[in-house]
């Protein structure tokens, strides 16, 4: 595979970083199955062009590649690759492209495809993030209505129920609260049947949300925190009833911001998210989120190594507080991970 030469390398013909940009675009890939959300996870070409940009600040030359059946059919001629495709189906689904991209020698931005697929999994990753004495939301796995109406669910009501491997709060929507058993057996049903995974049951949480961006390496750092509005009624994050508006319409969605985000909190958050990120070994970037209990100790929900980067997502908040554009914030996180890689 023909490499550019580095800029590294004085005296010597210099052409511009090649990073391929791996991607599924919003309309343009068909969702699989069933599921009305079952394409959330694709991105508009706004994302794309801004990531695009962000490479460019960062020194490299973006290269869009398409998504993992393009990389079946073309060996990827670039020096290094970011991949933000999630793929269509099953827990490995994040993973395609890593590996694709590892057989074929191009080094990746960002968590490798064994991190994607423990960190999709919500039950392993709470199991690996509470190993490393971060305190994590107790969790149990049903495969079917039938599990449920058994269960024993050692929590009270109301509890919360979701898809065990999806992402962008596919799957949820005002029902995934459930306040009896019959409530319980349908949510669950639901998610077999239209997302072909066991649900995850989780005690619901009554206090704030809040999510932790960790960036670069050696050693990672957290950004600020950032908390996330609840829907007034069900206590929901209003992230997800928003995205589930395709099923649910949207209109009198309330919201509120429980609580202070108090440096003590902010510092209690950071750590949790940085011991989490190390536990999954991720690179680069990623999102950790956590939610209140009922004394006020943040538990975490989840971690995602391969966080949208869409202009109006957690990055584009964060870079308006700093006062300046994300593809600039963008840039400086790929231009720490292409140092990682040795190519700058």
């Amino acid at each position: 595979m023909a490499r550019a030469w580095r800029l590294r390398h004085p005296g010597r013909i210099v052409t511009a970083l090649r990073v391929g940009i791996v991607f599924e675009k919003l309309g343009e890939v068909p969702g699989q199955g069933p599921a009305p959300d079952a394409d959330a996870e694709f991105e508009p070409e706004e994302t794309i062009a801004l990531l695009e940009e962000a490479l460019s600040a960062a020194g490299a030359e973006p290269v869009r590649l398409g998504g993992p059946r393009d990389l079946l059919a073309h060996s990827p001629a670039v020096d290094a690759a970011l991949n933000i495709a999630e793929g269509e189906r099953g827990r490995n689904r994040e993973a395609w492209a890593p590996v694709l991209l590892e057989m074929a020698g191009v080094p990746c931005l960002g968590s490798d495809a064994l991190t994607l697929s423990l960190s999709l999994d919500k039950a392993w990753a709470k199991d690996i993030v509470r190993m490393a004495g971060v305190p994590v939301v107790e969790q149990l796995s049903l495969a079917s209505a039938e599990e449920a109406k058994k269960a024993d669910t050692p929590w009270p009501y109301p509890l919360f129920v979701k898809p065990r491997w999806e992402g962008t709060a596919k799957g949820i929507t005002a029902a995934s609260k459930v306040r009896d058993r019959g409530e319980l057996a349908a949510a669950v049903d639901r998610v077999a049947r239209l997302y072909d995974q066991p649900a995850l049951v989780e005690p619901f949480l009554p206090g704030a949300e809040y999510t932790v961006t960790i960036v670069g390496h050696a050693p990672p750092r957290a950004l600020p925190v950032l908390q996330r509005a609840l829907e007034a009624e069900t206590g929901i994050g209003l992230h997800a009833l928003d995205r589930a508006s395709v099923v649910t319409p949207a209109e009198g969605w309330g919201h509120h911001t429980p609580g202070e985000l108090e440096p003590a909190l902010e510092e209690v958050l950071a750590r949790h998210a940085l011991a989490a990120f190390d536990a999954l070994r991720c690179r680069d970037f990623a999102r950790a989120d956590f939610r209140l209990d009922a004394a006020g100790e943040p538990r975490f929900l989840e971690i995602n190594p391969l966080p949208t980067f869409a202009p109006d997502g957690s990055f584009g908040v964060l870079a308006e507080l700093e006062g300046r554009p994300v593809a600039q914030l963008l840039g400086e996180v790929f231009r720490e991970g292409l140092v990682r890689l040795g190519l700058l």
